[in-house]
């Protein structure tokens, strides 16, 4: 009786993990209805890709033009485009729309509208980092990874980086006041973040106060990381520090998890109230 009891309990209760999967299932359906977010988020890295891959063609060291540099910037700034400038937009909409606070009204864990949000975020990534490195490899002489120490450690980027950049759009869609003014607010600071991190220039080219202040968010070591995969080990001596630096990186990207963590555990809101 008791078994029996269980079971049905269990069958109107679906799990945290079953409901976020559901979840994740319309976030992906919403994300593909709108069209303007599907070209903003997965269409324009690769547009950006063709016009500065296009223009600029010098060689910057021994086999490397600045077009294959330019492809593992990009590749590192898609984790930031589809988690954190995507979640740092939407979800302010949400808020606005009034979804957040139907969503909180109804019984679902707020643990499975995130894993929602990680399933969006992770499918958008994927794709986006496909076609940049499809594309890249087909017109801009981007050599993919011969080693698995290589395809190792681009893994390792991705998760990591992944995770970074989805908890801080989430800690950071707590800042703009509406979601009509959300991109305003987001998209610049992607931008400017992109131009300092050495995503549009070699980063060693820059002021060093323009190193000194990149070197304080994740993309710089994102993109530092990226070179490292799709870059001759001997470009490594091109880098500020003249090395790839590869356990800062991971440093760095670990101590933005646990500050995006904490900020989006004290500042995350349901509704604008």
């Amino acid at each position: 009786m008791t078994t029996n009891l269980t079971h049905a309990s269990y069958a109107k209760n679906p799990s945290v993990l079953r409901v976020g999967l559901l979840r994740g299932g319309i976030e992906i359906k919403q994300f593909l209805r709108q069209r303007e977010s599907v070209v903003f988020t997965l269409l324009f890295p690769v547009m950006l890709l063709f016009i500065f891959g296009s223009v600029f063609k010098d060689t910057i060291a021994p086999g490397v033009t600045f077009s294959r540099y330019f492809v593992a910037g990009m590749i590192a700034s898609g984790l930031v485009n589809t988690g954190f400038q995507q979640l740092a937009i939407t979800i302010p909409m949400e808020r606005d729309f009034g979804t957040l606070k139907r969503l909180r009204g109804i019984p679902m864990s707020p643990v499975s509208y995130f894993i929602g949000k990680v399933i969006l975020v992770t499918t958008s990534m994927l794709v986006q980092v496909a076609m940049l490195m499809a594309f890249g490899t087909a017109f801009f002489g981007l050599k993919l990874p011969t080693t698995a120490d290589l395809w190792l450690r681009f893994t390792w980027l991705v998760i990591v980086g992944s995770i970074c950049s989805t908890i801080l759009g989430i800690a950071f869609s707590s800042i703009p006041k509406s979601g009509r003014g959300a991109s305003a607010v987001v998209s610049p600071i992607v931008i400017v973040l992109q131009f300092f991190s050495g995503v549009f220039f070699v980063f060693s080219s820059l002021p060093k106060w323009m190193q000194d202040f990149a070197a304080i968010f994740p993309l710089k070591w994102l993109t530092q990381g990226m070179r490292s995969v799709f870059l001759p080990d001997s470009f490594s001596i091109r880098e500020v520090a003249r090395s790839w630096e590869l356990g800062k990186t991971f440093l760095v990207l670990v101590i933005w998890i646990i500050v995006g963590t904490l900020w989006a555990l004290r500042s995350f809101k349901w509704s604008d109230k």
